[in-house]
Order: C-alpha cells, then sequence, then structure tokens
C-alpha cells in the first residue's frame, strides 16, 4: 500500500475558515469516496513537539492508497479534477510525497 503525504500552507489571502469548510465539505468526501483509496485525512499542524517553533506546514494530508494504478484513473475523473482545481485555489506550492510502509 501507498501512502501520499501532503505538506502545506494556504496561499497568502486564502481564509482558514473557507479552506478547512470547503475540505470537509468537499474534499474528505470526495477522496474518501475513489475506490482506490481506503482512507484520506486533512490534519491542521498544532505545533512541534518540545519546541514553541511554528511547524514549517499548517496541514498535512495522508491519502492511503490501495491500488496506484486505479487511483491514477481516479484522479483523471472529471469530478476529481475540478476538486483539485478547487485545492488549488488554497493549497500553495504542496509537496506530494510517495511512501510506502517498512
Amino acid at each position: 500500500m501507498t501512502t501520499i503525504v501532503v505538506l502545506f500552507n494556504l496561499k497568502s489571502g486564502a481564509d482558514v475558515a473557507s479552506y478547512e469548510q470547503w475540505a470537509r465539505e468537499r474534499d474528505l468526501p470526495t477522496v474518501n469516496g475513489l475506490a482506490s483509496v481506503d482512507q484520506f485525512e486533512v490534519l491542521r499542524s498544532a505545533g512541534l513537539l518540545m519546541s514553541d517553533a511554528q511547524p514549517p506546514y499548517a496541514y498535512i494530508e495522508l491519502i492511503r492508497v490501495n491500488d496506484m494504478e486505479k487511483f491514477g484513473a481516479d484522479v483523471a475523473s472529471e469530478a476529481v479534477q475540478k476538486v483539485a482545481a478547487e485545492f488549488g485555489q488554497f493549497a500553495d506550492n504542496p509537496l506530494f510525497i510517495l511512501t510506502e510502509a517498512l
């Protein structure tokens, strides 16, 4: 199984409340509804352990993909492309990291 870790901050001027509402109402249901995804979570950074410094990223997404080939087909769909475009209105240069469990 592949887990995609997405790290990002919001674009300058993006409204936090609007982004979080969009994530709850559009992003999470859409991605969690894909057959190729076992679980999708959006996490808000709360701090750094044993530090007063700000985390480098405000948000983290975890996408647990059960089939990368099917995932590629799923994300090419018109519905997912629309959600991806909406995400692009909020996210400032997100990093998409492919991971594998040890």
